[in-house]
């Protein structure tokens, strides 16, 4: 098992970019696991929980490109301090691995970063090549300043004013280097109530004053308008969002090759004593109609799953134990018009096949 531990804490952070890859578990047979003892197998159970729940990335297609992307505008933001460097953000449902994608990133960027540079500066301030917050719905402006102040662990976050804060905030990026600021959950900016305007200004003011890249991540954001800031008509064009944010949109799988390979590659992850290779892919067409593509949904699927296959010794995920699992609400809800489609796809197979 895990300690807990927050990424809008730097020592949080630290621990997420420093810790190694998890070594996975040994898997057994059925007869191996039935001669252990009884505390003995409780260990390697939850060893194969924590496992399950935590295997590692995949490298879908979504990832790479927004990597990619990632990688392309951290690099080339090398303006001087005067100048204001472009953000990115990444768009999309829920669901769909947005703030992992994030997270990844910034995690490689923060490892190279000290290690090309050390852990400290040469004015021998620590050196933390990356701040990240996530956003609420209560979120002012005080308050952003303040959660940034508190990820560096500065004394003062505690009191303040905002302008105080706000300084302090400045203070800590140009002491210990950062280069790239995250901030996740802009979505719950309202940028048509006074408190949600200050924050999407004070987002600007921010990205003038901090020599750093900022990425930020939400749901649905073009479809709330957030990059045209609430304006109409001529005065879009007077957006500032818009205009310094690269919109890398995260879209859910489609029922096709890709599909099928990240069913293929999570597969390989489990360690279940039944498990046997394509028979969860056999399971794709199932899984999709499940999820909706979403590898949120997926992921929370398998993990429950694989729980569930250990905790009353099925040991595979199989389609009846799966049927017993429930997910999301939006998956579930969307649940019948997926499998309607899937029957329509079957009769027309059916069909062309005659």
């Amino acid at each position: 098992m895990t300690t807990a531990y927050s990424l809008s804490r730097k020592q949080g952070w630290r621990r997420f970019t420093d810790t190694p890859a998890r070594t996975r578990p040994e898997r057994l047979s059925v007869a191996a696991l039935a001669r252990m003892e009884l505390l003995d197998r409780a260990r390697y159970n939850e060893t194969r929980h924590d496992w399950h729940a935590n295997f590692g990335t995949i490298a879908t297609p979504q990832l790479v490109q927004v990597r990619e992307e990632l990688d392309l505008i951290v690099a080339s933001n090398r303006q001087d301090s005067d100048r204001v460097r472009g953000a990115a953000v990444i768009d999309g449902f829920p669901g769909l691995g947005k703030t992992t994608m994030v997270n990844l990133f910034a995690r490689d960027f923060d490892r190279t970063a000290r290690q090309l540079g050390g852990d400290t500066t040469e004015d021998g301030d620590e050196r933390i090549p990356v701040f990240r917050v996530g956003l609420t719905s209560n979120t002012t402006l005080r308050t952003l300043n303040k959660m940034i102040c508190e990820f560096y662990g500065h004394p003062g976050a505690a009191n303040g004013t905002a302008a105080q804060l706000a300084t302090f905030a400045l203070d800590c990026v140009l002491k210990c280097e950062t280069c790239v600021g995250i901030i996740d959950d802009v979505h719950f900016i309202n940028q048509n109530s006074r408190d949600g305007l200050a924050v999407s200004n004070h987002l600007k003011w921010l990205a003038n004053e901090l020599p750093v890249t900022f990425i930020y991540a939400g749901v649905g954001l073009s479809e709330r308008r957030f990059f045209d800031e609430g304006l109409a008509g001529e005065s879009t064009a007077l957006a500032q969002t818009a205009a310094r944010w690269t919109r890398l949109e995260v879209v859910p799988f489609e029922r096709d090759d890709s599909w099928t390979v990240l069913i293929k590659a999570i597969e390989k992850q489990l360690v279940l004593a039944k498990a046997r290779p394509g028979r969860l892919v056999a399971l794709d067409e199932y899984l999709f109609e499940r999820t909706g593509g979403h590898i949120g949904s997926l992921i929370t699927l398998v993990t429950r799953g694989c729980f569930k296959a250990i905790k009353n010794g099925t040991e595979a995920l199989t389609w009846d134990l799966l049927q017993t699992i429930r997910i999301d609400e939006a998956a579930e809800r969307s649940r019948p018009r997926r499998a309607a489609e899937t029957k329509r796809r079957g009769r027309k197979k059916e069909g062309a096949s005659r």
